[in-house]
């Protein structure tokens, strides 16, 4: 067992701090991975302030993970000392579920081991719960590590891991593309990588932000047309018009107003979580065949396609690089959406 450099928080009221973890042994699977940028999910600060409950402290978090290879197991064959290498949500899977075998591994039927907070056996971290990126080294099975393509900054390809791959994977699996009218509910952490995304991949993308305050930056980004909620107008101007939205805030929006400007056949897909039920009107749904969703991050090798993708493309975050020593007045920036559009933390501070 070796030891590695982190920032921890003790505490669902606490401060994060540094401490010193342990990283189990190289295995003959394992890749060792020097990490070099962490980018900071509000998922990290869901569960660091133990906001959704079964926190295990001290928590280390970060799932958006981007460095280089240091070693590797002698039965690794995909990756070698070296690679620009990342590591998003998951670190396990039972493999062998119906969701794994078909490459869906965030819906393993027996339940994914995430990058933290998640238990493992005693010997493997210092607390019996993996511990995340926010540290200087990780150990990861070559299964659950993906490669970062020479295309992209390796700090701008963090928040992929978990924002890039959240969005690709339902712009993919709704047939996002040439033709279709596309709406990204949100323009921030989430909302501003499937603008790009969307674009990309050759639909027609509108923003639907609460206010017109980020337009020059969507448009620049690559969104056709930009609205504000606050403006009632925008829910009478565009009934029906849309075959994809995508809602990536967490707040408690009013669905019924966005399921109306779905077109028929057309599909709202929830990302973000709310802190309360949906409520949904039922002839909103059936009067024009219109679908409510959810999704979630992507499997391995879909988080992989979406990483080349945005190579392809020269699609990485718009980010906000701090040291390991300003994560607290991150989350407080992260909450108060201050950050345009991601903070990543740099490793070689911490």
């Amino acid at each position: 067992m070796s030891t590695a450099a982190a920032y921890a928080i003790p505490a669902a009221d606490g401060a994060f701090e540094k401490i010193t973890i342990n990283r189990r042994d190289v295995g003959p699977d394992d890749v060792l991975i020097d990490v070099k940028f962490a980018g900071i999910c509000h998922s990290d600060i869901h569960t660091a302030r133990n906001e959704w409950g079964g926190t295990n402290y001290p928590c280390v978090p970060g799932h958006e993970i981007a460095g280089i290879v240091a070693a590797v197991g002698s039965d690794v064959r995909d990756f070698k000392v070296g690679d620009r290498v990342g590591v998003g949500c998951l670190v396990g899977s039972c493999g062998v579920c119906a969701p794994c075998l078909a490459g869906e591994e965030q819906y393993c039927a027996k339940g994914a081991t995430w990058t933290y907070n998640s238990r493992v056996p005693e010997s493997a971290q210092s607390n019996g719960y993996t511990l995340g990126g926010y540290s200087t080294q990780i150990v990861v099975s070559e299964s659950f590590v993906v490669g970062i393509p020479e295309g992209i900054g390796l700090d701008v390809a963090a928040p992929l891991l978990c924002a890039g791959v959240t969005l690709y994977s339902p712009l993919k699996h709704w047939n996002a593309g040439p033709g279709k009218k596309v709406a990204i509910i949100g323009m921030g952490g989430l909302g501003h990588v499937g603008v790009k995304i969307a674009h990309a991949l050759g639909a027609e993308v509108t923003v639907l932000s609460q206010s017109l305050r980020k337009r020059d930056d969507g448009l620049r980004m690559g969104a056709d047309h930009y609205y504000a909620t606050a403006d009632r107008e925008t829910f009478r101007s565009l009934r029906g018009q849309f075959d994809l939205i995508i809602n990536t805030v967490s707040a408690n929006l009013p669905i019924d107003d966005y399921l109306r400007l779905l077109a028929v056949d057309g599909t709202l897909v929830i990302l973000g979580l709310p802190d309360q039920p949906l409520s949904v009107t039922g002839r909103n749904l059936a009067g024009f065949r219109r679908s409510l969703a959810g999704s979630m991050i992507g499997g391995i090798a879909q988080t992989q396609e979406m990483l080349d993708f945005c190579a392809a493309h020269g699609i990485g975050a718009e980010i906000e690089l701090i040291s390991a020593d300003e994560i607290d007045s991150a989350y407080e920036r992260v909450v108060a959406s201050d950050v345009q559009y991601r903070f990543v933390i740099d490793a070689a501070t911490i």
